[in-house]
């Protein structure tokens, strides 16, 4: 059984770029490409949905990245508290 390919966000944008230049048809790109012209029209539509971005500073990755970082700094806290936990409990026994 084959295992799905992974594309770079890279590559993405550049297949996404291409098909809205509309230069080549989804099917010569999907062709050219190697990629089901599904996800070619999926990429290009989330590339015009999020093109918004570039261009706002304030609404960039770096937030997401940050809110990340904060959930699993509280998931480390919670992780130590219960070691930290079972170790007292278990040396009493």
């Amino acid at each position: 059984m084959s295992s799905r390919k992974k594309y770079t966000s890279e590559f993405k944008a550049k297949v996404a770029l291409s098909a809205i230049k509309g230069d080549k048809t989804i099917a010569e790109l999907s062709s050219h490409y190697q990629v089901h012209p599904s996800v070619i029209m999926k990429w290009k539509s989330a590339l015009i949905k999020n093109a918004s971005n570039a261009f706002n500073p304030s609404k960039s990755s770096n937030s997401s990245k940050n809110d990340n970082t904060l959930s699993l700094n509280a998931k480390i806290g919670e992780l130590l508290m219960e070691r930290d936990f079972l170790k007292k409990t278990l040396k009493m026994f």
